[in-house]
């Protein structure tokens, strides 16, 4: 199964906009938090989302263009497949 950070950024939006954000790529099987190896989730930084799935980089790309949408704002997404993540400093979930 592949992993993927998704980072959204909505031009010339609010805390609403996000909001909406939020609940629409939840819907799309997004999430907002990320586990570690150990099993303990920390919540990823705004406007990022994590998403395991067996699918290209190009459909987790659709799906979250079809989630932004929905905030009837402009946007820019990027998507990276990783083959492994660290980080330090989240705060756990």
């Amino acid at each position: 199964m592949a992993r993927f950070t998704v980072r959204v950024e909505l031009h010339q939006a609010d805390g609403d906009d996000y909001e909406t954000l939020h609940t629409a790529m939840e819907a799309k099987g997004f999430s907002r938090l990320i586990t570690s190896g150990d099993g303990i989730s920390y919540h990823l930084p705004w406007a990022e989302y994590n998403r395991e799935a067996d699918l290209t980089k190009e459909a987790i790309l659709k799906a979250a263009k079809v989630a932004a949408a929905q905030t009837q704002k402009k946007f820019g997404i990027l998507v990276t497949e990783s083959s492994g993540r660290t980080w330090d400093g989240l705060q756990r979930a």
